[in-house]
């Protein structure tokens, strides 16, 4: 359990758990496996098992404990995972994954790198290969993903800068130039004052009886 063999003399603590390491299983991981939504701790380890992690293993969303080491399991880290919150171990070492290593959630706390090695093509913390050095492409990608942002961005404040002139000349210039405009305006902004300060008055009046009647 979690990396560790225990050796239960009495009654076993409740543990929703499913260990089925050290024997000849071959093949993929069942999808409906995932299924099992309140499983606690899963062992594939010491296995001959193929393709891909599951997508939906995020699925498992009470797993502490999760092992899958030793087998020949390929392609990326389901982003899915990040989901599972209660994962506190997990070891997919000595497999054939590739692809960066999430890093949200519960993947910020797994800082050993011995539960990541024996994959040649994963890359990212904590491992010490670079994503961009790996994957050469991915560094111009992100270096490209970066630029359309800033040119977006840019976009999105000149836009708002000429919305704001537009809409502030089209006001001040209307009522510049047409005076029945201005008076309008200007009458509608004082009496939309004068019954800001009717109103609160009439609340404070209201008010002063029940705050001195608390207040005694």
């Amino acid at each position: 359990m979690k990396g560790k063999i225990i050796e239960y003399m009495d009654r076993m603590p409740v543990h929703s758990t499913i260990d089925l390491s050290n024997n000849a299983l071959c093949g993929e991981i069942p999808e409906t496996l995932t299924d099992l939504i309140h499983l606690g701790a899963l062992n594939l380890s010491w296995n001959k098992l193929t393709g891909n992690i599951p997508i939906n293993i995020g699925s498992f969303k009470d797993l502490e404990s999760l092992d899958l080491s030793h087998n020949n399991l390929s392609g990326p880290i389901p982003p899915s995972m990040a989901s599972m919150t209660f994962l506190s171990f997990m070891n997919l070492s000595y497999n054939n994954l590739s692809g960066q290593i999430p890093i949200a959630n519960q993947f910020g706390t797994f800082n050993d790198p011995s539960i990541y090695e024996g994959n040649p093509q994963l890359c990212g913390d904590p491992l010490p290969t670079n994503c961009s050095s790996l994957f050469p492409g991915s560094g111009e990608k992100g270096r490209k993903h970066e630029h359309d942002e800033k040119t977006e961005r840019l976009w999105l404040y000149a836009s708002i800068a000429i919305g704001y002139i537009t809409g502030f000349w089209l006001v001040c210039g209307s009522l510049l130039l047409k005076r029945s405009w201005r008076h309008l305006y200007f009458n509608f902004m004082f009496d939309m004052r004068d019954k800001l300060m009717v109103f609160v008055v009439v609340n404070l009046v209201r008010a002063k009886p029940k705050f001195d009647t608390e207040r005694n």
